[in-house]
């Protein structure tokens, strides 16, 4: 199977237009609803690689050839590399990328205080790279700032900022990224873009939350995409709450309206939220954060699927202020 396919800005990467991220299947606790339902009460590594093979192997078969991890997924990026080598796949079949800034902390525990640490230091780059490129070495393609804000200071250290180009030109990584996330993006993506390093571009792509319920960097990320970065679109289910796993009492009426709107298109809840996605030109890659197999049959499905001006009009109706969204998600339980 094929999916349509675009090249990430100007780093030559290709990507299909539905991508695979591994941040619920790479770690026991996230902060996705309805986990206790979609993934084994054994959590254990074991359990857990196996889940996660077995998404990379239907992904593979359904055409997908974007897959996302990061340091602080668990074990993502020792799974991705375990299944890389099983199933000897050469590294030009797939784009790969990753993500260094946060340290996984939580010791495989669900119910652990702290599950990640930040710290978006020049030596915290450097010793994270040297992890992820000992878990994937060549299969490495695009290495990311995970979360960058702008009241951090990354953005314009100029010290970091030149490691992240040199990690390109020697060859550690292809391209360079930020992701970005909060109700302050906006002013991080433009910082992102104006990044240069003697006269050298920083970023090739930019990551964001990009969905129905908070499509607020729209503008900016079709600005991005215009000056040349590739856009990965990220929770675009909004972990959980546009899909019907979604059973916070102050969401009854968000979903009863999508429940009907999507029976009304003959597709389910979390399809109509990625065709919203999808059918916007500015994002590249939408990322599947499939937990099972049915769930990324039905993303794969999602490609399928045309809004008509009612759905439309109904997705554009139910966005929330970005201050509201955010609050909602930083109450969101690791479970």
């Amino acid at each position: 199977m094929t999916l349509p396919e675009r090249t990430l800005g100007g780093s030559g990467l290709v990507v299909s237009r539905l991508g695979l991220g591994l941040a619920a299947v790479g770690r026991p606790a996230y902060i996705n609803l309805g986990r206790a339902r979609d993934l084994p009460a054994m959590r254990t590594p074991e359990a857990l690689y196996r889940r996660t093979a077995e998404l990379l192997d239907r992904a593979r078969v359904a055409g997908i050839r974007y897959v996302d991890a990061a340091r602080s997924y668990g074990r993502a990026e020792e799974f991705l590399a375990r299944w890389l080598g099983e199933r000897r796949v050469p590294p030009d079949s797939l784009t790969i990328g990753s993500k260094w800034g946060y340290r996984y902390t939580a010791n495989w525990a669900l119910d652990a205080p702290v599950h990640e640490e930040k710290e978006l230091s020049r030596a915290h780059f450097q010793t994270q790279l040297a992890e992820s490129r000992a878990h994937l070495g060549s299969h490495l393609d695009l290495y990311q700032i995970h979360s960058a804000t702008a009241e951090s200071g990354c953005l314009e250290d100029a010290s970091l900022l030149r490691a992240l180009v040199a990690g390109r030109r020697e060859g550690a990584y292809r391209a360079a990224g930020v992701t970005l996330s909060g109700s302050a993006s906006a002013r991080a993506l433009e910082l992102a873009l104006a990044a240069q390093v003697d006269g050298e571009r920083v970023f090739d792509t930019v990551q964001a939350t990009f969905n129905c319920l908070e499509p607020s960097l729209a503008g900016p990320l079709a600005r991005a995409h215009d000056a040349g970065l590739g856009v990965i679109a990220k929770e675009v289910f909004a972990n959980g709450r546009l899909t019907d796993a979604n059973r916070l009492p102050g969401d009854e009426s968000l979903v009863r309206g999508l429940r009907a709107a999507a029976g009304a298109r003959s597709c389910s809840i979390d399809q109509l939220a990625l065709a919203f996605v999808l059918s916007h030109p500015f994002v590249d890659v939408a990322l599947s954060g499939a937990a099972t197999s049915a769930q990324l049959a039905s993303h794969t499905a999602a490609l399928d699927v045309a809004l008509d001006d009612g759905a439309r009009a109904l997705l554009e109706g139910i966005t929330e202020p970005a201050e509201r969204y955010w609050a909602t998600r930083a109450r969101l339980p690791w479970s």
